[in-house]
């Protein structure tokens, strides 16, 4: 028999038996959607992980105050300060930018409206190092540090939250512990970074947070961005030269401060997800198994009712290969369909998802081929043993068979 009608006879098979062979399917179909849809989610949630990367700003470095021990009792240390920004500028030749950053809660106030948010002073040159975007109005700039003046740029989140559009907002007077600022910019929309969301911040120039507001040269915070093509482990290696030196610290002594690479926190975070999407498209297959237990059932079942077929076919010469891939074919047949219906049925949830639940489901052609030639290799699989049951028939006993 040709494949053509193999093809035929096995389609005719399943028209004749449709609502049956529907309810095979299902177990195939919701397989196939729940491989679909839980792969989707996988690479949604890995998709997220690579856009909190891009918001951390390729390859910068994070400097932050180590732990002391005061009594037995571990706080932050205070010795991360301007000192150590001159002196990581002045002594490494692999640093391109530095940053410093001194930051805390305050209370902003907009005419009768107050919201507690995150106040942070810094240098003009952050938006380049962070990869920042104004959104509206301008960067505070050099003169500005120098000059302490009181001026604000916001996070994207913070002028809604007074009712007000990015627009409008510039030009406008906002009161931090008493003292007038005056709105010069809003920055696009950043995102969260992993640790918190920036777009809900507002910066100062550092010099206006330092003898205006908080009345320290402490800061929480140093970012370094490497010189273009400088590995990233020699520039650990040369800040903590500098900084080892300018604490002076001996010897075997522990670091005062710690340098991280916020990479790192989001590569176990990629990996998580990576882990994450395996499972859940690990359990999604044990659907598809038990749908193809399913498929081999009725297709014993099948066998079962046209054993007089089979008889009749054998006695008219036909081979047992050609039974074999009768049975065989009809099973793929059934396992392919209820493949291409799960398909969709993965799309569509997906995208549910996606416009209901807001989550980041992203249906990928490999997922796709995957589903698809599993529910493939189910059909084959499962089928096979009935397909050589219907094919090891004896044609005699078949025909006797009542």
């Amino acid at each position: 028999m040709q494949l053509g009608e193999l093809l035929l006879v096995a389609l005719q098979s399943v028209r004749a038996n449709l609502f049956r062979s529907v309810l095979t399917m299902l177990g195939i179909i919701i397989g196939v959607a729940s491989v679909i849809t839980m792969l989707a989610v996988g690479a949604g949630a890995r998709g997220a992980v690579d856009k909190q990367i891009e918001a951390l700003g390729a390859g910068v470095l994070s400097i932050r105050p180590g732990q002391v021990f005061q009594m037995g009792v571990a706080k932050m240390s205070e010795k991360l300060g301007i000192d150590d920004v001159s002196a990581l500028l002045a002594g490494t030749t692999t640093i391109e930018a530095v940053v410093p950053e001194r930051s805390g809660m305050e209370q902003v106030k907009l005419l009768n409206q107050n919201r507690n948010l995150r106040l942070v002073g810094s240098t003009a040159n952050f938006v380049v190092v962070q990869d920042y975007h104004v959104e509206a109005g301008q960067m505070f700039d050099a003169a500005d540090d120098v000059a302490k003046r009181a001026v604000a740029v916001l996070g994207s989140k913070v002028p809604p939250m007074f009712n007000e559009t990015a627009a409008s907002m510039v030009g406008k007077t906002i009161y931090i512990r008493g003292l007038a600022f005056r709105v010069i910019g809003v920055l696009q929309e950043k995102g969260t970074t992993g640790f918190r969301n920036v777009d809900e911040q507002l910066w100062i120039p550092l010099n206006t947070a330092r003898y205006r507001l908080f009345g320290t040269d402490t800061l929480d915070l140093i970012s370094v961005k490497p010189m273009p093509g400088v590995d990233m482990q020699q520039a650990i290696i040369d800040v903590e030269r500098v900084l080892r030196r300018e604490h002076q610290i001996r010897p075997g002594q522990d670091n005062d401060f710690s340098i991280q690479d916020p990479r790192q926190f989001l590569d176990f975070q990629q990996t998580a997800a990576n882990i994450f999407a395996f499972l859940l498209a690990s359990i999604a297959s044990v659907s598809l198994v038990v749908g193809g237990i399913g498929i081999m059932n009725i297709m014993l079942v099948t066998v079962t009712e046209r054993t007089r077929e089979i008889g009749i076919r054998k006695a008219l010469g036909a081979t047992r290969l050609s039974i074999l891939m009768q049975f065989l074919v009809e099973a793929m047949i059934i396992c392919l369909l209820g493949g291409a219906l799960g398909i969709l049925l993965g799309m569509g949830v997906s995208r549910g998802l996606n416009a209901i639940a807001g989550w980041q489901a992203a249906v990928s052609l490999d997922a796709v081929a995957m589903a698809f030639g599993f529910s493939a290799g189910v059909g084959l699989f499962f089928g096979l043993w009935p397909a050589r049951k219907a094919a090891k028939m004896d044609p005699i006993a078949a025909l006797r068979y009542e």
